[in-house]
């Protein structure tokens, strides 16, 4: 019998969740966490609008009963770090 150790998913760990969904651990509480899938700059307009992020994200979310599923791959330091 094999014993599967629980992953605790952590902020920067990219993980795999079905075959679909692939990303950065962006955000996460006792309850749910959101897995960043996409990334693009905002336009120049949208930029003016709101100049406290240069970035439009795309976030999954996946809550705690479905963590079982995750895929661990890497982690990074920071979410400013080179992929």
């Amino acid at each position: 019998m094999s014993l599967k150790l629980k992953y605790d998913p952590k902020i920067n760990d990219f993980v795999i969740w079905k075959p679909h969904i692939k990303g950065w651990v962006y955000y996460k509480d006792f309850e749910y966490l959101t897995i960043e899938t996409r990334v693009k700059p905002k336009d120049s307009i949208n930029l003016l609008d709101a100049p406290f992020h240069a970035n439009n994200r795309l976030l999954v979310i996946c809550y705690q009963n479905q963590w079982g599923e995750l895929n661990y791959v890497k982690s990074r330091k920071s979410i400013y770090e080179e992929e």
